[in-house]
């Protein structure tokens, strides 16, 4: 996707994102100031790309013809196709996994052993394992939700704090898992592999995390523990996860780990007679189906960056930012504010990575930043404001379960991971010292 020739910085050329941003944040809001519930998820993303891609067509000048050759060569990008394969490959494992009972059997096996003393702690990393074992926070959330609000009310714990703790784990397992579209699209936008921004990932999110734990044991023991129950689980089913976990952590190129992660779930769910060949081939092309929109919004956004960063788009957000930033700690910092307000505006981390991704590669090459350290940055500040704003899905999703028990403003009081995640990142960013000791244990670029 990246444009060799050195572009004349033009305003101009950011109307479209203009226009799809506009469209997609000004939808959001009007539905949702005319009570329509989830009203930031009504329209497609798709078909507000469409719209900006349609508008890059009218503003720009050339041909017909060029302005074509140009879309298409930035939808049939290198890195933009293996994204898309890379999301139809996650989409199918996490499907099978749970049509075979995988998210079931994780669920219940978390609650069986779950001291009730330690409600919120365990709350925190079982919704961190499932979210890093399926990908997504949002899968989280709906898995453990219903369960958490119950055992806050049985054990008379804070309702607000337990919620906070499922946020915290489900945005932990979306930063970090190898499956999460946020993932994909920050290694992929940046050209990293996975193990490596992983590995990155970790020496910042794992402090995070512990400290959140920490703080849960102190604060977060019910007055009146209830007994733990025990739930039937078949341990077996949770085995593709950890496997898929594996063979990332050992470097296994990431369409042979999806790959195998499909065939065991699907090897397990046929001998448990969960479904047939058949069947098995039909929850295939339904996780490929749940990745409809992103597939598409990738592809579209793809084609209109290249669009926009031909036209000079991409250069005048630099020549702009270039005043801010003294070297690649600022750099660094830029990307995070950059990453974050658009996610801010679109409330969708995987589109504000995608959106963001092109330009943040570009300033990091620039500022000599490492892409590895970029992709990082991307992940985890897209992550921490989705799991804050409140027309979020996760924060949507996550209050309906509590309907009027609970508000907003008193679950983002005990948000802890997410404020100790951006502190963390920072202190990598500006202290040299931790990041070149991280950077010592990666494979040299």
């Amino acid at each position: 996707m990246t444009n060799e020739l050195e572009n004349t910085p033009h305003f101009h050329a950011l109307i479209p994102f203009g226009v799809f941003i506009g469209i997609y944040l000004g939808t959001g809001f009007y539905l949702e100031l005319s009570g329509v519930k989830m009203g930031f998820y009504q329209l497609p993303g798709p078909v507000a790309a469409a719209i900006g891609v349609a508008a890059a067509f009218a503003f720009f000048k050339g041909s017909l013809e060029q302005k074509f050759h140009d879309f298409l060569t930035g939808c049939g990008d290198k890195n933009i196709m293996t994204m898309c394969v890379i999301y139809l490959l996650a989409g199918a494992f996490a499907v099978v996994s749970k049509a075979m009972g995988g998210v079931d059997a994780t669920v219940n096996l978390g609650i069986t052993y779950i001291p009730p003393q330690y409600l919120a702690a365990g709350i925190f990393a079982m919704s961190a394992f499932i979210s890093l074992a399926i990908g997504t926070s949002v899968g989280a959330i709906v898995a453990l939700g219903p369960i958490a609000v119950g055992l806050a009310q049985e054990g008379h714990l804070s309702l607000a704090l337990v919620l906070a703790a499922l946020m915290g784990g489900a945005m932990f397992g979306d930063n970090l898992s190898i499956i999460s579209d946020t993932t994909i699209a920050s290694t992929r936008t940046q050209d990293v592999n996975m193990q490596d921004k992983f590995k990155i990932n970790l020496y910042i999110a794992l402090p995070a995390s512990v400290l959140t734990l920490i703080l849960l044991l102190i604060w977060g023991q019910p007055p009146h523990p209830t007994p733990v129950q025990a739930h039937s689980y078949e341990f077996v089913k949770t085995l593709p996860y950890v496997f898929v976990l594996l063979l990332a952590l050992m470097g296994v190129n990431v369409f042979l780990v999806l790959f195998s992660g499909i065939a065991l779930s699907g090897g397990i769910g046929l001998y448990e007679n969960h479904f047939t060949w058949l069947s098995l081939g039909q929850e295939v092309y339904k996780g490929f189906s749940s990745m409809q929109e992103i597939f598409l919004l990738s592809l579209l956004t793809g084609g209109l960056a290249y669009m926009v960063d031909k036209e000079g788009g991409v250069t005048w957000i630099i020549s702009k930012i270039e005043g801010y930033i003294r070297g690649a700690k600022s750099a660094k910092v830029g990307i995070a504010a950059l990453v974050s307000l658009v996610d801010l505006a679109v409330a969708n981390n995987t589109v504000a990575i995608v959106i963001v991704g092109e330009i943040s590669k570009k300033v990091s090459l620039k500022f000599g930043v490492d892409r590895r350290e970029s992709a990082v940055v991307l992940d985890i500040f897209s992550c921490i404001f989705q799991g804050l704003i409140p027309y979020g899905a996760q924060m949507l999703i996550l209050l309906s379960f509590a309907k009027e028990h609970v508000g907003f403003l008193e679950v983002v009081g005990f948000l802890w991971y997410q404020g100790l995640l951006g502190v963390f990142t920072l202190v990598y960013i500006f202290w040299g010292g931790y990041s070149r000791a991280v950077l010592k244990r990666l494979p040299p670029r």
